[in-house]
């Protein structure tokens, strides 16, 4: 017999914010083709008390099981049904401390510790708070109703319908019904929250906690700018009558684009003068405008399946920074999208523990630390790739086209290419498939021979491979001649090895112009290396190139296919270098490198790093300047940290004396203080430490805890290490456990104590939000257990044994812990 479909939800609900527990009564109306002997549904943590179906206008008892580990309910029906069925539970739940389903999260009103209640349902949490189908494609309307304690305020998706006063001081709250959706954007909430409407677009309101409205205003300009964007550029009105941006204090995610009722953290809503740094600001933009791409990626038009996930995100990906750049095109944005995600895309790709971007599908979604850097980052800059390849304006027309296609309903991978190749009237499909549905990428090695150039791909990974891999690569060529004429070419590369005619007065090639591809190259020709190099010197190449080049090098020399002096020479073309780009990545680069190597070989990085970015420090100034840059502010924080981590004596006096003005009552300058509060515990003793302690309790900001928390981690004294790791153990909101632990996987002084302190206390970081707990695994692995590698490799052997707790994360760690020794043992 057929499983029946979902076509209405009608969902009621008791909040009890005192017990944190709620009552509930799901009345599912569903469509059944054929005859249906018992219904299905997802349950997770909610008992069940009674189910009935209606029978001829009644309301009739069906038995019912409940199989947990399957996270399922099966009703079994009077006889079997078909056509309309309507079916009504009553179940119980716990408004539970785990940041998932219906949950509960803290703050201060008014001198007093308060309580709200929030849904996230994203993954598969839907089923914590009602029973559903809990799945993707199993969309239907949303009809819901609170009743909640009548001096609080409830949200959900759709606008309030009607309100009205009960009994015991509660009110019963009845909103619109929804589009019809899938059950992972269901949205509601309970608390005492503060209402801002845009005063151009009324549909876009913001919701805070009290006393939070004047920090609201930047957020709540932007999202109307993000959506008015998003109307004109797909040709599609935003559906609902509203648009919520809520920002909420525990949150184990960056946002959640429920529809009509987006959730935010804090930090990445709520703008504060003062302490909101520049790189802080335009976080805030990226996120908004990613969650309100969402509303048609993922919302409007919903993925089939889990393993479509990327059709959700990549997209919003890609126009978070697509939108942004078009407001502020001098913040330059898309250099920043190459840094921030392609570069660490193609980091996470090139392991063999990789996945493919459609990844496997199944009852769970399985976004994760191992995962998300795919999906997002990987998704994205295919986007990027497939944009140049086919034109902006195709691009446009064949997004229009696939969502107008399919609105209100699911769409697969080759649901999108087909509206690409239509529109392009280019190989779309083909190319598609062989970037999607495979993991990794190539390493396009070029050599001259005379006039021609030859190509060929190869998958490129760190550590040996034997993948017998070919992608369809749009190659993307500048050429120089004696001149310095330069000429522009593109190519497929489709086959495993390609000959391009080139002018006999070529002096100089550059593959993958503008880094608008998804690979490596790796130039076989000496010469022509040292042509690019005078070229990077004078800045004849563009900054994008510039960074790809080095950028490209330094993955070779961590593959063990180039040495690090052969990268620590190139980088003498980039002694004039100025531009945000490349000192970007050469910063992390060198950094990464030092982390990892011996004291020995620490010291030749650290010489290289500090003449170079002290040079830069010199000219842009240690101190922020008003009207700078967007690209300098963010890169002067970065330069400045790196720099005092590797012994730089200009940028340690330069930031002491900042934190000394700080602790006297000054103010010194938001784009600095992360790196002055680092280097203040770098330097610093008990008296730093207490200071640190004491401002995040009395902080009510969530952007400068962040800043704070981060500071925990970089201290040198072993001592303080040590007192900074229990303190995030007992002081820590569960939320922000992982920042300092992240902080201490990159400071040099803290590495080698990480692993001790997580096998001493592994019950409680296990208990960490899933998340988070992976995000610690990934960081602490690859750098702490330099020191101890059988040891770490022996215990995941055996913990893996036990249980798939983080297995994606712990294998993926646990090879680049592999990658880091292959450095180690060959610089």
């Amino acid at each position: 017999m057929s499983q029946p479909t979902p076509v209405c939800y009608t969902i009621h609900l008791q909040p009890d914010l005192i017990n944190f527990r709620f009552e509930g009564r799901c009345e599912l109306e569903l469509t059944a083709v054929g005859p249906v002997a018992e219904v299905k549904l997802n349950i997770l943590q909610i008992a069940v008390w009674r189910c009935r179906v209606r029978q001829q206008d009644v309301f009739t008892n069906c038995p019912f099981e409940i199989t947990p580990e399957k996270e399922q309910l099966r009703i079994f029906l009077p006889e079997p049904m078909r056509g309309k069925i309507f079916l009504q539970i009553e179940y119980s739940g716990r408004i539970n401390d785990q940041m998932a389903g219906f949950y509960r999260s803290s703050y201060s009103y008014r001198g007093h510790r308060q309580y709200m209640a929030v849904t996230q349902f994203e993954e598969s949490d839907a089923r914590r708070a009602f029973p559903c189908m809990d799945h993707p494609a199993a969309k239907a309307v949303f009809k819901i109703s609170l009743d909640i304690d009548s001096r609080l305020t409830a949200i959900s998706n759709a606008p309030v319908k009607t309100q009205h006063r009960l009994e015991d001081h509660k009110t019963r709250v009845i909103f619109e019904p929804t589009p019809k959706m899938s059950t992972y954007l269901v949205f509601f909430a309970v608390g005492r929250f503060v209402f801002t409407r845009d005063e151009k677009d009324e549909r876009v309101r913001a919701v805070t906690l009290p006393g939070m409205k004047k920090f609201i205003r930047r957020a709540l300009r932007f999202g109307r700018q993000a959506l008015a964007f998003s109307e004109s550029y797909y040709q599609i009105d935003y559906p609902l009558p509203k648009m919520d941006l809520i920002a909420i204090p525990d949150f184990a995610f960056g946002a959640m684009e429920n529809w009509g009722a987006i959730t935010f953290r804090e930090n990445l809503l709520l703008y504060y003068p003062g302490v909101t740094s520049t790189s802080g600001e335009q976080r805030i933009f990226e996120v908004i405008a990613h969650e309100i791409a969402h509303q048609w990626f993922g919302n409007l038009v919903t993925p089939s399946d889990w393993k479509y996930l990327w059709l959700n995100e990549s997209f919003a990906t890609y126009f978070g920074f697509g939108v942004v750049d078009h407001y502020s095109p001098q913040w330059k944005i898309w250099s920043q999208f190459l840094y921030g995600q392609t570069g660490p895309a193609l980091a996470r790709d090139a392991l063999h523990e990789t996945v493919a971007i459609e990844i496997p599908g199944g009852e769970h979604v399985v976004i994760n630390v191992s995962t998300a850097p795919i999906i997002y980052d990987k998704g994205g800059s295919i986007l990027r790739q497939i944009q140049g390849y086919i034109g902006a304006a195709d691009f446009r027309k064949g997004l229009r086209h696939y969502l107008k296609n399919f609105a209100y309903t699911t769409a697969a991978s080759r649901d999108l290419w087909q509206s690409l190749e239509k529109v392009s009237g280019k190989p779309v499909r083909r190319m598609m498939k062989s970037w999607v549905e495979q993991p990794g990428f190539p390493l396009i090695a070029v050599r001259r021979q005379a006039n021609r150039l030859v190509f060929t791909q190869n998958r490129f990974t760190y550590l040996p491979n034997n993948a017998n891999q070919k992608w369809q690569v749009p190659l993307t060529m500048i050429l120089y001649d004696g001149s310095g004429a330069v000429r522009r070419m593109t190519a497929l590369l489709d086959t495993t090895e390609k000959v391009v005619a080139i002018d006999a007065d070529t002096v100089a090639y550059k593959i993958n112009d503008r880094q608008t591809g998804f690979y490596r190259v790796r130039y076989e020709d000496a010469t022509n290396l040292a042509a690019l190099g005078k070229r990077v010197q004078d800045k004849t190449l563009p900054a994008e190139d510039r960074w790809g080049l080095q950028n490209d090098l330094y993955a070779l020399v961590r593959s063990g296919t180039a040495s690090l002096d052969d990268y620590l020479k190139f980088l003498a073309y980039y002694d004039a270098e100025n531009a945000y780009l490349p000192l970007a990545g050469i910063a992390d680069n060198l950094f990464a490198a030092y982390l990892v190597l011996d004291k020995t070989r620490r010291k030749s990085i650290a010489a290289v790093a500090i003449s170079i970015l002290e040079a830069v420090l010199d000219k842009i100034g240690y101190d922020p300047a008003p009207g700078e840059k967007q690209t300098t502010a963010i890169l002067r924080d970065q330069l400045i940290r790196h720099t005092a981590f590797m012994g730089s004596k200009p940028a340690v006096e330069f930031a002491r004396a900042q934190f000394d003005a700080l602790t006297a009552g000054r103010t010194i300058h938001p784009d600095i203080v992360k790196s002055v509060l680092q280097i203040a515990a770098l330097t610093g003793g008990h008296k730093v430490f207490n200071w640190l302690t004491r401002r995040l309790q009395g902080s009510q900001v969530e952007h400068e805890r962040m800043n704070l928390l981060t500071a925990l981690g970089a201290f040198k004294n072993r001592e303080l290490i040590g007192k900074a790791q229990q303190y995030v153990l007992e002081q820590v909101p569960a939320r922000n456990k992982f920042v300092p632990v992240l902080s201490m996987a990159a400071n040099p002084y803290a590495v080698g104590l990480l692993w001790p302190w997580y096998r001493t206390h592994i019950d409680k970081i296990e208990q960490f939000h899933p998340m988070l707990y992976e995000r610690v695994i990934a960081a602490i692995v690859p750098v702490a257990g330099l020191d101890h590698p059988d040891e770490v490799q022996a215990f995941f052997d055996d913990d893996l044994k036990k249980t798939d707790r983080a297995a994606d994360v712990i294998k993926m760690s646990l090879e680049r812990l592999k990658i880091n020794l292959q450095l180690r043992n060959s610089a």
